[in-house]
């Protein structure tokens, strides 16, 4: 009786909600939602495969879509697939107000990153309404330096292709510059610049990989004047990381994991953000059709933070230039600049790489994007973009 009445609710709150209208109480409403969490927690390891929803393009947009006067930007691109496949004015950022009744019905179909399966109501919602709402059109003001209205930036990534690279000057001549997951700086100056502008990370490589990069004497995330931090929530854990943060306590179960003493005390949670599970779903959905999506193990795949902030890059700045990315002759390089001990890069059952390096090619040649790769010519070696 109880699953019967589940599979109405999931039909009746999620599909109605999103035409407009209501037919169930709101009383109602959330005896369902409290239903379908309970049901969730299993579901995802009992479905062979990622299961398909009417509403699975369904994504919330922003009605302050960010313009630009820049005639180079990516958005004016025709590429016929591109232009079908992006949204301008995607939902960026998860902020106060974004969890209620209706939003959260239809969320919970999805796993996480993508959704809320799983997830308790009132818990998420008294978490998300703790984060400040942002102007996402300012999120990266246009440059003042001339540049005729274009936002360049450059993302960054940890790849051993930048070993040796000298690329140092090139990144920090961007307006901005993205990192991600434990980006090391101090020391490989000259090949992977200075600058910092936006940090993507997740709540463990905010935390556990600084304890695990203590060798290196990296014991802080990255700070330079005005950097805007974006966590990408891939768990529980990373909004329970998130409330710490926000409130300056410490971790749920430890009590002296305490998330703002990693910021120099220099916290803004104005310059805080984090990305919005239709973002990351739509990121998937529309350029990350992988195989394991068809597997058993389809809830335990996701895309790697290199591709998240890729997309943040690509909605939020003009021009994107790519640096330290896995090209296809990956084998040549260590898995990190910054550790060039490891010869080989690590591929992790729950990514996609060949999917990835095979985006990142296809953005490449559509002019999206230029993607940076090491070329031995006469000996001599030489950085180009790939052609």
């Amino acid at each position: 009786m109880r699953h019967r009445r589940l599979q109405l609710c999931i039909c009746s709150v999620s599909m109605l909600t999103l035409l407009g209208y209501f037919i169930l109480s709101e009383t109602e409403m959330m005896y369902c939602t409290r239903l379908q969490s309970l049901n969730h927690h299993n579901l995802q390891d009992n479905l062979k495969k990622m299961p398909s929803w009417m509403f699975e393009e369904v994504y919330l947009q922003n009605s302050q879509s960010r313009e630009t006067e820049c005639q180079k930007s990516l958005r004016k691109s025709e590429n016929p697939e591109f232009k079908e496949a992006f949204i301008p004015n995607i939902q960026l950022f998860l902020h106060k107000g974004h969890v209620n009744i209706s939003e959260w019905s239809r969320l919970a179909h999805f796993n996480n990153p993508f959704g809320f399966m799983g997830y308790k109501y009132t818990e998420l919602e008294e978490i998300v309404n703790l984060i400040p709402k942002t102007r996402e059109s300012h999120f990266l003001p246009v440059s003042s330096a001339g540049r005729k209205g274009c936002i360049h930036c450059a993302v960054v990534a940890n790849g051993g292709i930048l070993s040796g690279s000298m690329m140092g000057l090139e990144i920090d001549s961007h307006d901005y510059v993205f990192r991600m997951e434990g980006a090391m700086i101090e020391g490989y100056e000259q090949d992977v610049g200075r600058r910092t502008s936006v940090y993507v990370h997740t709540a463990q490589s905010l935390m556990k990989s600084l304890y695990m990069f203590q060798e290196w004497d990296i014991r802080d995330v990255p700070f330079n004047e005005g950097i805007r931090y974006v966590l990408i929530p891939v768990g529980l854990w990373d909004f329970h990381v998130l409330k710490a943060l926000l409130l300056n306590t410490s971790v749920p179960g430890s009590s002296e994991m305490m998330p703002r003493s990693y910021f120099l005390g220099k916290f803004d949670d104005k310059r805080y953000h984090v990305l919005h599970p239709d973002f990351l779903r739509y990121i998937r959905n529309r350029y990350l059709k992988s195989w394991h999506l068809n597997a058993m193990s389809w809830h335990k795949f996701r895309p790697t933070s290199e591709v998240f902030s890729l997309f943040l890059a690509l909605h939020t700045c003009d021009v994107v230039n790519a640096y330290g990315f896995l090209t296809e002759d990956h084998r040549k390089y260590s898995e990190n600049y910054f550790k060039t001990y490891e010869s080989r890069h690590r591929f992790y059952q729950h990514y996609d790489h060949k999917v990835e390096l095979d985006l990142w090619r296809r953005l490449h040649n559509a002019k999206l994007i230029k993607l940076c790769r090491r070329s031995r010519c006469n000996g001599k070696l030489q950085h180009k973009m790939i052609r």
